[in-house]
């Protein structure tokens, strides 16, 4: 039964790397206009309009290149440990190109590889980046007629720097520091939004954009751990119509089970090495908080595909999952990755009503296809 909670349509929020977005744009928008923002609009990444009323907006006396800017981060009806929190981005402009970004009172930095961000970096994801690059892209031309007749610059470039007051504090309730985040929090957001988490209402997506699919036809579904797995999916399987698409999140051993009670000849299931991981040891329900990473049994699986000792050690001691990825193609063994789907096909292939034909695709983090396994 649907309970009353589940009906209730859940207000989404803003990641802090929007909110670091929105920042941006209104320090830039305050230095060329001379004047404090009240609001901005951005477009979000995944191109949804969004208006960020701003905490603070202060010009700096000192300093007629430099602005800063402050919004109080709403979290939804699913926040986490930062829903309230004030982040706080400062720009300098410099007469040099380019972006450089820096870690302000609260923000971690990056002391361990397998993030993909360089190691001593600030904790700013690289999509919140390409978001804060694009604002300033976008008014690059406009900037540089301000900083030519302010400055005579003939070239302009942008200094970010994001806070986040007791970010350092807060951090304590993340996995940061185990990651190697340390002293504050990340700045991410993949799609800008924050998507309150209800378990009923997704599984119910779930079936019913396999519903949907038959109703099509279609008698393949890919079945995809996120957006990210499903856009490197598609580029892998260009034929395939976009119903045969389906994001599935955590729930593969229910997705597998209602592909299994319809007309589903085949299902494949597409993923990082964050999930995979995870789906290797046979846990079916793989949200962050519910399972970790299981190091030990990576390097072991490593260890029964032929890894050297070398790289069953480094692999046991990674950061992530995606760490682990890392060591074995720098050590030119991809018969850990054919591991991982060989397990995932032979856990997938136990859960009862699945479909006649089951496949599993690994991805690297560029869209390469690095492991597949399938049924007879």
């Amino acid at each position: 039964m649907e309970s009353s909670t589940d009906r209730k349509k859940l207000r989404t929020g803003f990641t802090t790397g929007a909110c670091a977005q929105a920042g941006v744009k209104a320090c830039l928008r305050s230095l060329l206009e001379n004047r404090t923002q009240d609001s901005v609009e951005v477009t979000l990444p995944i191109g949804r309009k969004a208006r960020f009323s701003l905490h603070r907006s202060v010009l700096d006396p000192d300093d007629p290149a430099k602005a800063m800017a402050s919004i109080i981060k709403d979290g939804g009806d699913d926040p986490d440990c930062t829903h309230g929190a004030e982040i706080i981005t400062t720009v300098r402009l410099v007469p040099e190109e380019g972006i450089r970004f820096y870690r302000g009172p609260g923000v971690g930095w990056i002391s361990k590889q397998g993030l993909g961000i360089p190691v001593g970096e600030p904790a700013i994801n690289p999509v919140p980046r390409r978001s804060m690059e694009q604002e300033f892209n976008a008014m690059q031309k406009e900037i540089l007629e301000w900083a030519t007749h302010r400055f005579g610059w003939h070239q302009a470039g942008l200094e970010v720097t994001v806070s986040i007051p007791n970010g350092e504090e807060l951090s304590k309730q993340t996995l940061n520091s185990r990651l190697g985040i340390l002293e504050g929090l990340s700045i991410l957001g993949t799609k800008g939004i924050v998507v309150p988490f209800s378990t009923a209402a997704y599984r119910a997506s779930i079936t019913q954009a396999m519903d949907v699919a038959i109703a099509r036809g279609i008698s393949t579904l890919v079945l995809t751990t996120g957006g990210q797995s499903e856009k490197f999916a598609q580029g892998i399987f260009p034929d395939f119509p976009e119903e045969a698409f389906i994001q599935i999140g955590d729930f593969s051993g229910f997705s597998v089970k209602e592909a299994g009670k319809r007309s589903v000849r085949k299902i494949i299931m597409a993923g990082l090495m964050g999930k995979f991981s995870k789906l290797a040891t046979g846990v079916t329900q793989t949200h962050a908080a519910g399972s970790q990473v299981d190091f030990r049994f990576l390097g072991n699986l490593a260890e029964e595909a032929g890894a050297p000792a070398s790289l069953v050690e480094a692999i046991q001691k990674a950061n992530t999952a995606r760490h682990a990825g890392e060591l074995a193609t720098e050590a030119n063994f991809p018969a850990f990755f054919q591991a991982i789907c060989d397990r995932i096909l032979h856990h997938l292939s136990r859960i009862s009503r699945h479909p006649p034909s089951i496949g599993v695709l690994l991805t690297d983090f560029k869209g390469n296809k690095i492991g597949y396994a399938e049924t007879p």
